[in-house]
C-alpha cells in the first residue's frame, strides 16, 4: 500500500510538472509573440531604416501622362449588373424586376423578401388573364441608385432601405412612384457601450442624435458611421447630424461649421456596414451606426449596448419606375399587397423585422438635389482641415500580368479623379524589387499627370515582394510627417495577395502596429484572407474585387476616404 502511495504521489508530481511546463510554455509562446510585434516608436524607426535599406529600392524616371479633367461618370465605371445575383428568379414571362437592398433580399434572417417572392410566385396570381411573377436582385441601396440615376440599368421597381435614396432617383428627373411606403419596418440607429451610454445621460441628460453630435463635437466620443455614398444609415446620419446644427438649412454657414467641428472628432468612417461590425467588435469604438435588424441579430451586441434611434425609419418603400405598362404597375401593387399580409408581417417579426414601431422620423422630407449636396459637403469636409498623404502600392509580379494589370490600370486611372486637391500622394510598384514611380507629392496638376504616367508605364514580370513594397511606402510616409506632420497617412495595396518574395507579414507586422497607418487592401482574383490580415490590424478594409468590379469598388473607396 506504502509503494502504491510513493507510486501515486511520484505521478501527480510528473503531473503538475508537465501540467506546469505546457501551462508557462504556453504563457511563454503567447508572451514571445506577442514581443516580437510590440516594439517602441525608437525601436521601430531603427528596424524601419534596416530594412529599407536591406530591400532593392529603385526610383524610376518621372513620366507625364495625358490627365481627363472631365468629372468622374459613375455610369462608366459601374459593372455589369450581372455582378449583382438574382436572389429569386422569375418564374413566367409576365414578371417585374425588383432592386432590393441586401437586409431583406439576402439569405437566413436577411431572406425575408425572397420567401415572399416564392411564395408569391407560387401562388399562381394573374393579371389582364397571365400569371405573373417577380424576380428580385440582391442589391445594396447607394449601388441600385447609381445604376437607376446613370441610366446604365433601370429595373422596373426599387426597394431601397430607406425613402432618400427614392428622393435621389426622383431628383435626377427620372419617374418613380411611391407603390408603398412601407413592405416592412426597420429603423436605424446608434450602437453605444452601456458604460458611455450612462456616462452620456450622466452629462447630458438623455441620449439623443444632438447629445451624440454635441459629444462628438467635444471629443466625448469615440464613434464610427458608414459612407454616405453607399450606405443607408450613412446618408440617414449624415443629414440627420447637418439638422442638429441647422434643422432649417442643413447647408447653411452654421451647419457647416458645426459639421466641420463634430466631423474633425470622428474616427472611423466604415466603406460597408460589414466593415464597421468587425471594427466594432475591437471595442475600440465607443458607438457606431447599424439598423435595428442586424444589430437584433448580432449576437456581439446582445448585451453591454444600448441602441439609440435616429433620422428617417428604415422602412423599405417601394417604387414603380419609368414608364410601366398597365400590368406591370398591377403586378408591382400585387406584389406589395402580398408582402403585407399578416403572414409575412409575422414572418418578418421573426426575422428581427417590425420592432421599435413606436419610433417616429426625426427627419422631415428632404428633397433629392439637397441629398445630393449634402454627399458633396461630406466629401469636401470629411477630414476636416487635416489632408492625406496616401501611397498607392501597385503588383506588377507575374501573376499580375495580362487582365489584372490591365484592370488595374484602369481602375487606378478612373479613381484618381476622386483624389481631392488638398491631399498628396506617391506611387510605388514591385515585383522581386521595388520601384518609386512617384514621391509624394501635392496632388495638383502637374502631380496628376505624373501620377497617370506612372500607371501606364507599368509592366508585370517576376515575383511578389508585397511586405517590401509596404515597407518602402511606410518609409516614404514617415519621411513626409516628419516634413508635415498634420498629414494623415494612408497606405492602399493592389495585388493578388500572393507573396514569394522578400519579408513576411511576420518581419513588418510590428511596424504596421507602431505607425498605426490603415493598409486599404484591393485584391484582383486574389488571396483575399492576406489582404485582409493586412487590413485588419489598423481597422482598414479589404476589398474583394475581381477583374469585372473593380473600377466602382476603387472608386467607392477612394471617395470615402480620400
Amino acid at each position: 500500500m506504502a509503494k502504491k502511495g510513493k507510486a501515486f504521489l511520484v505521478l501527480a508530481i510528473i503531473a503538475a510538472a508537465v501540467f506546469a511546463l505546457v501551462y508557462f510554455g504556453i504563457t511563454l509562446t503567447s508572451n514571445l509573440g506577442k514581443s516580437q510585434t510590440e516594439i517602441t516608436t525608437e525601436d521601430a524607426a531603427k528596424k524601419l531604416d534596416k530594412m529599407y535599406n536591406n530591400i532593392g529600392v529603385s526610383t524610376a524616371e518621372p513620366l507625364k501622362g495625358q490627365i481627363d479633367l472631365d468629372p468622374v461618370n459613375v455610369g462608366d465605371s459601374l459593372p455589369d449588373i450581372s455582378k449583382f445575383p438574382i436572389s429569386v428568379e422569375n418564374t413566367t414571362d409576365s414578371f417585374v424586376e425588383i432592386f432590393s437592398s441586401p437586409e431583406k433580399s439576402g439569405t437566413g434572417i436577411d431572406g425575408w423578401l425572397n420567401e415572399v417572392a416564392e411564395d408569391f410566385n407560387k401562388a399562381k396570381i394573374t393579371v389582364n388573364g397571365s400569371q405573373v411573377s417577380v424576380k428580385i436582385r440582391n442589391i445594396a441601396s447607394g449601388t441600385a441608385t447609381d445604376y437607376i440615376k446613370s441610366g446604365k440599368y433601370v429595373p422596373d421597381a426599387f426597394t431601397p432601405s430607406n425613402e432618400l435614396w427614392g428622393e435621389m432617383v426622383k431628383a435626377q428627373g427620372i419617374k418613380a412612384e411611391l407603390v408603398t411606403e412601407r413592405l416592412v419596418g426597420n429603423v436605424a440607429g446608434i450602437v453605444s457601450s452601456k458604460a458611455k451610454y450612462d456616462e452620456l445621460v450622466d452629462n447630458y441628460g438623455s441620449v439623443n442624435i444632438k447629445t451624440i453630435t454635441d459629444a462628438i463635437a467635444g471629443n466625448e466620443l469615440s464613434m464610427g458611421y458608414t459612407d454616405p455614398f453607399a450606405s443607408s444609415t450613412g446618408l440617414n446620419f449624415l443629414v440627420t447630424a447637418l439638422g442638429t446644427f441647422d434643422s432649417s438649412d442643413l447647408l447653411g454657414d452654421k451647419a457647416v461649421q458645426g459639421f466641420e467641428k463634430f466631423q474633425a472628432n470622428v474616427p472611423f468612417i466604415a466603406s460597408t456596414t460589414l466593415q464597421m461590425r468587425e471594427a466594432a467588435k475591437t471595442g475600440m469604438l465607443d458607438a457606431f451606426v447599424l439598423e435595428y435588424q442586424t444589430y437584433l441579430n448580432a449576437a456581439d451586441f446582445k448585451s453591454g449596448y444600448v441602441f439609440t434611434p435616429f433620422g428617417v425609419r428604415h422602412d423599405s418603400p417601394l417604387y414603380a419606375l419609368g414608364d410601366l405598362s398597365a400590368d406591370k404597375q398591377e403586378i408591382i401593387k400585387q406584389f406589395a399587397d402580398f408582402a403585407g399580409q399578416e403572414k409575412y408581417q409575422k414572418l418578418a417579426k421573426d426575422k428581427g423585422f417590425n420592432e421599435l414601431e413606436n419610433y417616429r422620423s426625426e427627419v422631415p422630407a428632404v428633397d433629392g438635389t439637397l441629398l445630393s449636396s449634402a454627399q458633396k459637403l461630406w466629401k469636401e469636409k470629411k477630414d476636416g482641415n487635416k489632408p492625406i498623404a496616401a501611397v498607392f502600392v501597385a503588383d506588377v509580379s507575374g501573376s499580375m500580368d495580362g487582365e489584372p494589370l490591365n484592370r488595374l490600370k484602369e481602375s487606378l486611372l478612373t479613381g484618381q479623379k476622386y483624389l481631392g486637391r488638398d491631399n498628396s500622394i506617391g506611387f510605388v510598384s514591385y515585383a522581386d524589387n521595388v520601384t518609386i514611380n512617384l514621391p509624394i507629392g501635392k496632388y495638383d496638376t502637374n502631380q496628376q499627370s505624373m501620377f497617370v504616367g506612372a500607371i501606364n508605364s507599368l509592366q508585370a514580370g517576376g515575383g511578389t515582394a508585397t511586405f517590401d513594397g509596404i515597407v518602402v511606402a511606410i518609409k516614404m510616409l514617415q519621411d513626409e510627417l516628419a516634413a508635415n506632420p498634420d498629414v494623415k497617412p494612408l497606405i492602399f495595396v493592389l495585388s493578388d495577395g500572393e507573396t514569394n518574395e522578400g519579408h513576411s507579414l511576420k518581419d513588418i507586422r510590428g511596424l504596421i502596429e507602431n505607425y498605426k497607418i490603415p493598409i486599404y487592401t484591393i485584391g484582383y482574383n486574389a488571396n483575399i484572407k492576406a489582404l485582409e490580415s493586412i487590413s485588419s490590424i489598423n481597422e482598414a478594409a479589404s476589398i474583394n474585387a475581381d477583374t469585372d468590379d473593380v473600377v466602382y469598388k476603387i472608386g467607392n473607396l477612394l471617395n470615402v476616404q480620400m
